[in-house]
């Protein structure tokens, strides 16, 4: 280490995480000795593209946001593969699964989140697997070889994104929903009726008002059974109901959480040092899972890091995007009437265009957008 530069570690080898370190080196490359730890045996990727991979539209290359050559022009030590497993704030130093002890002078935690697998019997059983990792991508590439019929298990983002990938490598997919129209939380139910009748073309099959209740088989998945007694056959289940922060590491530590671990406008937690940004962490009682509020934190934290002027992080405004070719989705705000609201409405049906914004006086609450713009085939 050079004499006179701060160690700084970084949990967590994700976008979050390596975003603000690269923030760092632009704001003041000379102030830091960097290393980072990341659980996947992987250099930095972008997470939001898996559904791309899984698609076909791109290769691994492709999603790879730096080489392991970038740590290297940069100085920054590298332990993919590796867990960190405790955090010693009296020493300040960080334990990994691999009895690796480095000390650090300032912290960040990434950890980002966790898919969240639904506690039903029969979960363990082969063939039931999460969206959210490289690895879960090539597990169902390799499924898809000789297994033909899926059950994907939420309607949301995540959900129809893995959908739309399992049907381009010649899946069969049935979507199971527990609301009664897809992405509730982001579209209305004429803009939501609009996408389902397009994926529907697509060659998705949707059942709504499900709510799972076991997974049927012997040593792998046969059926699922849900709590109204119907059931269903396949051969592969996918849980993308969501995801969860993951905490643990810092819970374990005596650092502060709630739903998240606990920051303050310049993502300081309320342990000396320490910082989070990301998924894991929880600002003002929010926990963001979409990119562009991790950026804007990782942003916030490398100017106050490097002690730049900054105002600090005031929150985010949440924007929802699909990607799912030949389909725009776009969604930001309040989506539905309140009090004394008013709307401009655009429904055009027969060029499969949707178009919703509502308004309090002058200031606009919501933007809802949905357009098909191009015929995919059927599979």
């Amino acid at each position: 280490m050079k004499v006179g530069k701060q160690k700084l570690v970084l949990i967590g080898n994700g976008m979050a995480g390596v975003r603000c370190v690269e923030n760092i080196l632009r704001e003041d490359n000379e102030s830091f000795d960097i290393t980072i730890f990341g659980s996947e045996p992987h250099a930095n990727y972008s997470r939001i593209m898996l559904s791309s991979l899984l698609q076909g539209e791109t290769t691994f290359d492709d999603i790879m946001i730096h080489s392991h050559n970038w740590y290297l022009e940069n100085n920054i030590r590298l332990f993919s593969g590796e867990t960190v497993t405790e955090i010693d704030k009296e020493k300040k130093m960080v334990k990994t699964d691999k009895c690796r002890q480095v000390q650090y002078d300032k912290l960040i935690i990434a950890t980002g989140s966790s898919p969240v697998m639904l506690p039903l019997q029969g979960i363990e059983k082969e063939g039931v697997i999460s969206f959210r990792t490289i690895e879960d991508c090539q597990t169902m590439m390799q499924m898809a070889k000789t297994y033909k019929t899926a059950v994907v298990i939420g309607g949301g983002l995540l959900g129809l994104e893995a959908a739309r990938g399992l049907l381009n490598i010649g899946v069969k997919v049935n979507v199971v929903h527990i609301s009664s129209y897809l992405m509730e939380r982001q579209l209305d139910q004429d803009a939501s009726r609009m996408l389902q009748e397009e994926l529907e073309s697509q060659g998705m099959n949707f059942l709504f008002d499900k709510e799972s209740e076991e997974i049927v088989g012997e040593e792998r998945v046969e059926r699922v059974r849900f709590k109204d007694g119907s059931e269903i056959e396949t051969d592969l289940v996918v849980m993308a109901v969501g995801v969860r922060p993951n905490i643990q590491l810092a819970q374990d530590s005596g650092i502060e959480t709630n739903r998240g671990i606990l920051v303050d406008d310049f993502l300081s937690t309320h342990s000396p040092d320490i910082y989070a940004v990301g998924e894991c962490a929880e600002h003002e009682g929010m926990v963001y899972g979409l990119v562009n509020p991790l950026y804007e934190q990782g942003a916030v934290l490398a100017k106050h890091l490097c002690r730049k002027s900054t105002s600090g992080y005031a929150g985010s405004v949440l924007s929802t995007q699909l990607k799912i070719s030949g389909v725009d989705v776009f969604s930001v705000g309040q989506f539905t009437a309140e009090g004394s609201t008013k709307a401009i409405h655009y429904k055009n049906e027969i060029e499969a265009v949707y178009k919703k914004i509502y308004f309090r006086g002058i200031k606009s609450l919501v933007l809802c957008y949905l357009e098909i713009r191009e015929k995919l085939p059927i599979y």
